[in-house]
């Protein structure tokens, strides 16, 4: 018996994040726990007159490749890959596996030389999103993995998704269509302003936004949504930031990050748990030296650390920020292979100044928009 919240999801998901249109070729990249919403996903392409294409990621495919592929393994660059990131429309990765810390034991500088490998691909990427030739959406099928890592039941957790979601409101479309609205008059605000000034427990910030763009995220790359972000200027951040959440890269776990930033670049990084990872990070190229992402979480429906960053991040009362690739609707980019998240919690006597007007405090937009 089909699921009735799949199929408002799937059609959340095209219908209104990837907007599919007819004709277009449409890629649903998951795992094989995820074949319930890549099946209705799939069905809501074909009304949609589109074509999709599904591509399956197997457990524990990239656990043997890290442990046993030699270096050149690690870093080929597969030709059908390159083929469909040059031709896709539109691309929906599902996110649901089997074992979230299947990658912990693998050493993080070979985690670090396989995502350098991708360069190719991702310059395909990139390039083609930003000249509005390619769309994506990156979503969440709940697993039993997932659950365990968010302290739930199988139930609870998919009830926690759904409601993240908004699947459990009458019309998904027109709901998320509000959160756009909303969000969009924060954006507007932001938009005006260009220095920035952050304080919280151990964090005193600063950053500039000069010839940036603030970014409505509304439901449509990731799914949840519910947050607004820009790209810092590269050079421009200075201070120290402690992060309250643990850093989570690959299912593993990065605890207690503080980093300090002189004239945009890290100068020191340390954690608590998993510095040996954090420095691994930090020295995947140039790029990932400096801030890629500021951004500010909105969705206080999401009210638990569940430690995945498509949910976490968006949690109403916290900021992040991002190691590495800036997206290049934000403006001059900083080119990277990274792109890492780190959440701090901003409800306990958190604010944040906006060319010294304070707009925020305690996790909540005071300023009236």
């Amino acid at each position: 018996m089909r699921d009735h919240r799949l199929i408002k999801y799937a059609q959340t998901l095209i219908n209104y994040s990837l907007y599919v249109k007819p004709d277009e070729w449409v890629v649903i990249r998951g795992s094989d726990l995820a074949l319930p919403l890549i099946k209705e996903c799939y069905q809501a392409v074909l009304k949609a007159g589109a074509h999709p294409t599904v591509l399956l990621n197997p457990e524990g495919i990239s656990e043997i490749l890290l442990k046993e592929g030699s270096d050149d393994q690690l870093q080929f660059n597969a030709p059908m890959m390159m083929s469909i990131y040059s031709k896709a429309d539109k691309i929906l990765n599902i996110l649901g596996d089997h074992n979230l810390r299947s990658l912990a034991a693998i050493p993080g500088e070979r985690i670090a030389l396989q995502r350098r490998s991708g360069a190719p691909v991702t310059k395909i990427y990139n390039d083609r999103v930003a000249r509005g030739e390619m769309d994506w959406t990156l979503c969440l099928y709940p697993t039993e993995s997932g659950a365990q890592e968010a302290n739930m039941s199988l139930s609870d957790y998919e009830e926690f998704v759904f409601s993240a979601c908004l699947l459990n409101t009458d019309n998904p479309i027109a709901s998320w269509q509000k959160i756009h609205h909303e969000q969009a008059a924060m954006v507007t605000y932001l938009n005006q302003k260009k220095e920035f000034h952050v304080l919280a427990k151990d964090t005193d910030l600063t950053l500039c936004t000069e010839n940036r763009i603030w970014i409505n995220s509304d439901g449509h790359h990731n799914f949840p949504s519910g947050e607004v972000f820009t790209a810092p200027v590269k050079e421009s951040v200075n201070g120290t930031i402690r992060f309250t959440f643990p850093g989570i890269y690959s299912g593993q776990e990065i605890e207690d990050i503080k980093l300090t930033f002189k004239d945009g670049r890290v100068v020191t990084a340390s954690a608590k748990r998993g510095e040996d990872l954090l420095n691994a990070l930090l020295d995947t190229d140039e790029g990932s030296h400096y801030l890629g992402e500021f951004a500010i979480g909105t969705n206080y429906g999401i009210t638990k650390f569940t430690k995945n960053m498509l949910f976490d991040e968006k949690i109403g009362g916290t900021i992040h920020m991002a190691l590495g690739k800036s997206y290049p609707e934000c403006g001059p980019i900083n080119d990277s292979m990274l792109h890492w998240d780190m959440l701090c919690d901003m409800k306990d006597g958190g604010a944040i100044y906006a060319d010294g007007e304070l707009f925020y405090q305690n996790g909540r937009f005071i300023k009236k928009l």
